[in-house]
C-alpha cells in the first residue's frame, strides 16, 4: 500500500508527446537499445513482478524503462519507503519520466546499466532487491550484456532475483553465466510473445 503523499502522479506537460510518439520516436533513434516498438501488456507485466516479494524490497531498479510501462504499476506496489531507480541511456526517455512521474520514491537516471553498482551507490543503496530489464541483450554491442548481467548479480542481495523479459531466447546464455538458479515462463498475450526470466541470487 502507498500513501497519498508518494502515489506515482501523472503529468503531461503542455505540448508534450503522447507515450506512444515518444516510444515510436525512442525505438527510431536508438532500435538497437529498445526491446520492441510496442510496450508491454499488462498480463506481462503483472506475471514478470509476480514474483516479488514487496514486503522485503526497499530498492529495485529498471533498465530500459521507457515512457515508465512497469515504473507505475511498480511503483503502485511499492512500499512508502522504498525506492525505484530507472536507469536508460535515452535522454529523452529520461526527460520524459521526470516530467511526467512526480513521486518521491522514483529517480529516473540518465546512463548504462553496465554502471548500476555505481549509480545505486550514489543514492545511497549498498545493493538492490530487484532488477528488471526489458534490454535486448542479443542486438547489444559485444560485451555489454556480459558487463550488464554480471553488474547486476554484484548489485543485488543474496536472495534477490534479476527479472529479465526478451522476445529473444538467447538471453539465457547471458544469464547462465552468472547465475545458478534460473526460472522461465512465457507470456503469449504480448505483442510479440515475451520469454520470461527469473535469475535468482542465491
Amino acid at each position: 500500500m502507498t500513501t497519498s503523499s508518494t502515489t506515482a502522479t501523472r503529468r503531461k506537460p503542455r505540448g508534450a508527446p503522447s507515450p506512444a510518439g515518444i516510444f515510436l520516436r525512442g525505438f527510431v533513434k536508438h532500435p538497437v537499445m529498445v526491446g520492441s516498438v510496442i510496450p508491454s501488456s499488462n498480463k506481462l507485466i503483472r506475471k514478470m513482478l509476480s514474483r516479488v516479494d514487496w514486503a522485503e524490497t526497499k530498492l529495485i531498479v529498471e533498465y530500459g524503462p521507457g515512457v515508465g510501462t512497469f515504473c507505475r504499476p511498480i511503483l503502485e506496489k511499492l512500499a512508502p519507503d522504498a525506492k525505484l531507480i530507472a536507469i536508460d541511456t535515452n535522454a529523452d526517455f529520461i526527460d520524459y519520466l521526470n516530467a511526467t512521474i512526480l513521486d518521491s520514491r522514483f529517480v529516473a537516471v540518465h546512463g548504462s546499466a553496465a554502471d548500476v553498482g555505481t549509480i545505486v551507490a550514489d543514492h545511497g543503496h549498498d545493493h538492490a532487491d530487484f532488477v528488471l530489464s526489458g534490454l535486448p541483450f542479443s542486438t547489444l554491442p559485444p560485451g555489454v550484456g556480459d558487463m550488464i548481467a554480471a553488474a547486476t548479480r554484484d548489485v543485488l542481495r543474496p536472495g534477490g532475483a534479476f527479472l529479465v523479459y526478451q522476445f529473444n531466447p538467447r538471453v539465457r546464455d547471458f544469464l547462465d553465466r552468472q547465475f545458478a538458479r534460473i526460472d522461465h515462463d512465457m507470456e503469449w498475450w504480448n505483442v510479440p510473445p515475451a520469454q520470461l526470466w527469473w535469475a535468482w541470487k542465491d
